[in-house]
Formats: C-alpha cells, structure tokens, sequence
C-alpha cells in the first residue's frame, strides 16, 4: 500500500483548516487545538511548511501562521513535497537519484517508473487546497483487488 506519512496527514488537516481561516493568522496552539493534534508536531509541520513557502509567519500577540498564496495557488502535491521531499513511488525513480542501482541490470521495468510518478504527481498537482478546504459528498473510495490467477506451467489458461 502507498501511503502519505503523518505529518503530511496532517499537515494537509493544518492547510486546509488555514484555508478556511481567509487571512487570519492563527497560532500553533490554536491550530493544534482546533485540530485536536499534539502540540509538538504541529509546530515541527508548520515550521516546515513556512521554510517551505507555503506559510508566513507572524511574531507577537496577534502573529500566527497564514497562507502565504491563495489557497487555490497551493496543490496537494506542494504540501506533500515540502513535507516528505520528491514525490517518487521507488528510490531509483527519485529526483536527483543518479541512477545507479544494484539491480538496474535486472530490471526490466524502471524506464517505466518516471512515467508512473508524473502520473502521480500530476494527479496531485491537480488538487488544489482550495477544493480540499471545502466540503465534498462523501463518496466511498473502491479498490479493486489485483486478479489473481493459478497455472500450472507458463502454457496454461487463468484458472
């Protein structure tokens, strides 16, 4: 299974919830809070984020976080990048990776996992933190399990 790490989770739940705020700079505290996370990690999130661009930060009595483009500027992948770095399903396929791998002599298919990650990260990119700031019908994600087939030797038909 492919996942997004914890602090990504929630650091989508810190954007979206700053989205909603329309310019109004809130505190960790208050971010973490409102969003019932631990303290600590929010403010490791949004510290990130705000080296990453994607926050300005405010000292004093009335400082917090706040966007620092609009949240239709601002893609799912922009946050998931400056959290978890490249967005890559395998390390050979990771940006600035130099290509060498132990098993690249072997592989038949990694000229094929650039194409997957854009896939990817296309479909991430396209997913703006102003859609996912609003509510959408819940619609049940499906996944369709792999077929699976049994032979007895390569000449056989799936069973």
């Amino acid at each position: 299974m492919i996942r997004i790490t914890r602090e990504a989770d929630y650091g989508i739940l810190l954007m979206t919830y700053l989205a909603q705020a329309e310019s109004q700079a809130l505190s960790a505290a208050a971010l973490a809070q409102q969003r019932h996370l631990p303290l600590p990690m929010v403010s490791k999130i949004l510290k990130t984020l705000a080296r990453a661009g994607l926050l300005t930060s405010q000292r004093g009595a009335l400082g917090g976080y706040s966007l620092a483009r609009p949240p239709a500027a601002i893609s799912a992948a922009d946050i998931i990048g400056a959290l978890e770095g490249p967005i890559a399903i395998t390390e050979c396929s990771e940006e600035g990776h130099d290509g060498c791998c132990s098993r690249q002599a072997y592989c038949e298919v990694s000229g094929h996992w650039p194409r997957i990650n854009q896939a990817i990260f296309n479909a991430l990119q396209g997913i703006s933190l102003l859609e996912m700031s609003r509510p959408d019908p819940l619609q049940p994600v499906q996944f369709h399990p792999l077929r699976q087939t049994v032979t007895a030797n390569a000449a056989d038909h799936p069973i």
